[in-house]
């Protein structure tokens, strides 16, 4: 039987989806995560949450243990792990509550720690595949289940992942879409790197909530902007969590 990890990220780590909820306080060999594990279950499958930037939202960004989460969530047995995160779009076409099935990401971050690998065995050096990060049996469970419910979505998308707190400044936004990537965010590409180094298989689905700074005929992104956005979308993403994970 799966057992599904769900990393929750900005507004979109709703406890009350899981029946029979309990908490676990972890220690790793990398610290503590971001939350006590909530374990419990959906449709009578193994669920374990972890909310990405702690409970009440403190932990900014650039401080998320990601490696802490993710070990966490592989010791405690979870054979696949979706995660959820808010996104400014960096596309035209991708609207403010759109759903984006991220395909890969492009790592602009700079101090973050990145692998599991601190030092290499003598002569076994490890360097993970990443050509496709994210698993494809996971991917198209999303999209099916976006595509049965009616919701606006994307299929495929490039996220970049900044450093933050602070978001792009214009020049930045500019040069990411010059790059290639469709919507950008603070989180991704880091904890995707670090799913894949543990062998998880690991999609995830994003919620695009503004577009940045690139766009002048629109307001520049702000955290209230994003709140709002938040409030009239997040059941969306809830409902299509429920939706899929007896699929998994």
């Amino acid at each position: 039987m799966p057992v599904i990890g769900i990393i929750g990220g900005s507004g979109l780590d709703n406890p009350d989806i899981l029946n029979s909820p309990k908490d676990e306080n972890v220690f790793t060999p990398f610290g503590e995560p971001s939350s006590p594990l909530k374990h419990g279950l959906i449709d009578g499958i193994k669920v374990v949450l972890i909310a990405r930037h702690g409970r009440k939202h403190t932990i900014p960004p650039s401080q998320v243990n990601y490696r802490a989460n993710i070990h966490a969530l592989k010791h405690a047995g979870c054979t696949h792990i979706i995660a959820t995160t808010a996104v400014g779009s960096l596309r035209e076409e991708i609207g403010r509550g759109d759903l984006v099935i991220i395909d890969q990401f492009i790592d602009f971050t700079k101090q973050r720690k990145m692998t599991f690998f601190e030092a290499f065995e003598p002569h076994k050096p490890k360097h993970a595949p990443m050509a496709d990060p994210y698993d494809p049996v996971l991917r198209k469970i999303l999209i099916d289940e976006c595509r049965e419910r009616g919701y606006n979505f994307h299929e495929r998308g490039t996220v970049i992942t900044i450093e933050g707190p602070r978001f792009s400044t214009r020049a930045e936004s500019l040069m990411f879409r010059a790059w290639g990537a469709d919507i950008i965010n603070m989180s991704i590409a880091t904890e995707t790197a670090l799913a894949n180094e543990a062998e998880i298989p690991y999609a995830a689905l994003a919620m695009s909530t503004d577009y940045d700074c690139w766009k002048t005929d629109e307001e520049s992104v702000s955290w209230d902007a994003i709140a709002k956005v938040f409030a009239e979308n997040a059941s969306n993403v809830t409902n299509l969590l429920l939706g899929i994970i007896k699929k998994i």
